[in-house]
């Protein structure tokens, strides 16, 4: 196992320059505003977790099921959402050491990513994603602090873009 904490551990010291601070933050999630288009940070959060050499496995179109189920449920006004999506997608490293941490770990992947406008607000973005709880041994909580480091790296480079 030493051999995956080891590049564990020089993820969560080497931490990127960030300016911007999250407009929310508490124990379960941390979202991030920007101004701008929904579609150009949609595509900065994916470049952000691509060029860290990960896979997108899935985009789901919130927003659009949401819209199409309040249509259904016969609900007047069935936008909930300007657009609002979810991209899920999991790291070799960070998810092994996290699991091999602790076997029950499997719960905190995949990781996602949200990148959702308001319907009230449609210039500006918000990128959030949840926040892994901090749970198990202290090597547990370790590579789940390396896990929430990794997505808030995502999204700071997505959102300052």
């Amino acid at each position: 196992m030493k051999h995956l904490l080891l590049p564990l551990l020089a993820l969560t010291l080497t931490t990127p320059a960030y300016a911007l601070d999250p407009i929310i933050k508490n124990d379960y999630m941390i979202a991030y505003q920007a101004e701008g288009e929904f579609k150009d940070f949609k595509e900065a959060v994916s470049l952000a977790i691509t060029e860290r050499g990960m896979v997108i496995n899935n985009v789901s179109h919130i927003g659009d099921m949401l819209e199409r189920t309040g249509k259904d449920m016969g609900i007047k006004e069935s936008k909930v959402y300007g657009e609002a999506e979810a991209l899920e997608f999991c790291s070799a490293t960070v998810s092994r050491a996290m699991m091999e941490a602790d076997v029950h770990n499997i719960v905190f992947c995949p990781y996602i990513i949200s990148v959702y406008t308001l319907l009230t607000e449609k210039d500006k973005v918000y990128i959030a994603y949840r926040r892994p709880q901090l749970v198990g041994s202290e090597k547990s909580r370790q590579s789940l602090q390396a896990v929430e480091k990794l997505l808030d790296d995502i999204v700071r480079q997505a959102a300052e873009w």
